[in-house]
């Protein structure tokens, strides 16, 4: 662990330097120097930087001015203070301001090296919160708002099904659908999730190196193998392994899944140790793996081990109610991020994104409102950004096509009207802000009746108030 983290030590007397860095290296840390606060500083916002011991009486910038630039950049490194024994107070207004700790001088090396290990470990809970922080906002994103249309309410609730049960998973769907949101949704949901969630893209390396990267590998394996390395299956022991674009995996590496996912156990690249494993594989691809086994670039045994339970992931072009409320979750992240107030999207902004047939999908939506939120200078995303965002790939819809497109006449017309319903109540109901008596008189159709459609399509009042088009 020690040998993975550098230690910045501030201080300006040679002899205290050399001893701290002496009891740091004998302990298997890497030291970096500065001489005062300001240099120190720097090596803080040029290098990576695990821990800094620093000195509280330096040159140019002492230990107090040291963790107030440190607060003011936001520079989440531990800082133990080094102070005289008649400098207490200066050690307590430290630990006020952010300091892990203090030590007072001469100091007690063994002291050093507890103090700071617990320092580095409080850093580590820390981000490993932060971490589980953004997978919950993951989670709430794909359970609260990924779900108006009719399929991707299916599409949760399969999810749903599938966390309180240990199967394999086999995600099929367009790129950019979110199938890696689906399968971090499942594990989130599961008993793994204390667990780690890794993920891997098959088609992100050569033939030679996947294997090595999902089983690991043993010291001199290969040329470059210079220690022995844990691989992808050892990472996510008791946890979770997605694996992205399996359709791309080669036919030798299919025969060693195969294995895995038969007898929970394989063996690193270049050794012979049987190492067993409890990890629960969730695979996703863009094709149809039924007809890469007809074409014989896929095993059919394999194909079957994996297609226990299958979720077949929409395109967004068909489900086209899913836009608005994505659009809004992506320009209030997007806004956060790049430190902007634009918080609305115009309705032409908006007639705009529901006239794209999105072949990126979810991450083509995701990608133009962010240009939006970047070269917007007012409040409201307005057509005009968000038309000079969009690419010459995301052409406007045919009409209707998607609905009756190989489709016999009774179901294409079914779907026509369905959207139809809910184009008209979307409409209404932007017009008058939500306001249902409003608009059940002017439309003629009767407040219950009005009510009804709206509860069928899960359309809520509450989305259209202020004037928001959701």
């Amino acid at each position: 662990m020690n040998a993975k983290h550098r230690i910045l030590v501030i201080e300006d007397d040679l002899v205290s330097q050399q001893v701290i860095a002496q009891c740091l290296e004998k302990n298997g840390f890497r030291v970096s120097y500065a001489m005062d606060g300001e240099s120190g500083l720097a090596q803080l916002t040029h290098h990576s930087i695990d821990a800094v011991i620093a000195d509280h009486a330096m040159p140019r910038l002492n230990g107090i001015g040291l963790l107030e630039k440190m607060k003011e950049m936001t520079i989440d490194v531990p800082l133990i203070m080094v102070t005289g024994h008649g400098s207490i107070a200066n050690a307590v207004k430290a630990m006020q301001l952010g300091a892990a700790d203090y030590l007072t001088t001469p100091v007690d090396t063994e002291e050093l090296i507890v103090v700071l290990r617990k320092a580095l470990q409080e850093r580590e809970l820390r981000r490993e919160i932060e971490k589980l922080r953004r997978e919950v906002n993951r989670h709430h994103w794909f359970h609260n708002i990924a779900q108006k249309s009719k399929s991707m309410k299916n599409v949760c609730s399969l999810v749903a099904n599938l966390a309180e049960i240990d199967s394999t998973v086999l995600i099929q769907g367009e790129t950019g659908t979110g199938k890696e949101m689906i399968a971090r949704a499942i594990h989130a949901d599961s008993a793994r999730k204390g667990r780690s969630f890794i993920g891997f893209n098959c088609a992100a390396l050569s033939e030679s190196l996947i294997e090595s990267e999902l089983f690991g590998h043993e010291k001199g394996a290969f040329t470059g193998a210079l220690k022995t390395r844990a691989g992808r299956f050892e990472q996510a022991d008791g946890g979770t392994l997605f694996l992205d674009e399996v359709g791309e995996m080669p036919p030798a590496t299919q025969v060693k899944l195969l294995r895995v996912l038969q007898e929970k156990e394989f063996e690193r690249v270049g050794g012979n140790e049987t190492i067993k494993i409890d990890v629960r594989i969730i695979a996703a691809t863009n094709k149809d793996l039924s007809q890469s086994v007809r074409d014989g670039k896929f095993r059919i045994d394999l194909f079957y081990r994996l297609n226990v339970m299958l979720i077949q992931v929409p395109p967004l072009r068909e489900r086209l109610e899913d836009v608005p409320p994505l659009a809004f979750y992506f320009l209030q992240e997007d806004a956060k991020r790049c430190g902007k107030a634009t918080n609305d999207i115009e309705h032409g902004a908006m007639q705009h994104l529901l006239a794209q047939r999105w072949p990126g999908n979810v991450r083509e939506l995701q990608n133009v409102i962010e240009r939006g939120v970047i070269m917007e200078k007012s409040h409201v995303l307005t057509g005009k950004t968000i038309a000079s965002c969009l690419q010459p790939s995301s052409q406007p819809n045919e009409p209707f096509l998607f609905f009756h497109e190989g489709k016999p006449y009774h179901l294409a017309k079914e779907e026509l009207l369905e959207r139809f319903d809910c184009d008209y109540i979307t409409g209404f109901l932007k017009k008058h802000d939500g306001n249902i008596t409003k608009v059940a008189n002017e439309s003629g159709l009767g407040y219950r009746s009005f009510y009804e459609k709206m509860k069928k399509h899960g359309i809520s009042k509450w989305e259209f108030k202020n004037n928001r088009f959701i």
